[in-house]
């Protein structure tokens, strides 16, 4: 079984807060700004419309200038995230160790994601990570290349591998085109219909995801 990392396997708000407090500690040191206001600051910007410019919010704020910004990116970037497993998905991992061969296949900046994996504990837990970015010409999901690098380091087939995500296209869709398998980690998500055009089946929660999988490849 092969999953999707950020929104599948832990929320990938977690990420983006941790990114925060990195920033907020890095202007404390750098500016002298209070730490906690800042990360308040950039808080309040993700969930009240300013998504996508919580920095330049942030700057403002502060009276810095806007021309910093992307060192700040930098900083979320390289700082090594505080992260956690949750605790259904230590479970659902557990259950499937058994039985089955687990990888995963995650989108973005390898060396970020690298850092998330291993801040969650994922690599212990699992038997491949495919940082998509750097398979084939580096595209990423949905290029077909990284779910067969996938498939290869599991030494399963296509038609015997399951996909779970949650994104319609670079998951579901991309998984599908190779031959796989695929679950749809529909969550609250809108559009969540959409993705039944090629899904093998949709779930609210990973919790269904292992008993719907086997029923997949019975």
């Amino acid at each position: 079984m092969i999953f999707d990392l950020d929104d599948t396997l832990y929320p990938l708000e977690r990420f983006v807060l941790s990114g925060f407090d990195a920033v907020a500690s890095h202007m404390t040191t750098m500016f002298g700004v209070d730490r906690l206001e800042a990360w308040t600051t950039m808080l309040q910007a993700f969930n009240n419309g300013g998504r996508g410019r919580e920095l330049q919010i942030c700057l403002s704020r502060f009276g810095l200038p806007e021309a910093i910004a992307p060192s700040l990116v930098n900083v979320i970037r390289r700082h090594q995230p505080a992260l956690a497993l949750p605790p259904a998905t230590q479970h659902i991992l557990e259950s499937l160790a058994g039985g089955w061969r687990i990888g995963i296949v995650t989108n973005g900046v390898p060396e970020i994601q690298a850092r998330k994996v291993a801040a969650l504990g994922l690599a212990e837990r699992v038997d491949t990570v495919v940082y998509a970015d750097a398979v084939g010409r580096g595209a990423g999901k949905p290029d077909p290349e990284p779910f067969l690098e996938a498939s290869r380091r599991l030494a399963v087939g296509v038609n015997r591998a399951v996909f779970v995500g949650n994104d319609p296209v670079r998951d579901v869709f991309g998984a599908w085109r190779v031959g796989m398998r695929t679950i749809y980690v529909a969550g609250h998500a809108p559009g969540a219909g959409s993705s039944a055009l090629v899904a093998d089946a949709m779930v609210r929660s990973l919790i269904e995801v292992p008993q719907v999988a086997a029923r997949l490849v019975a």
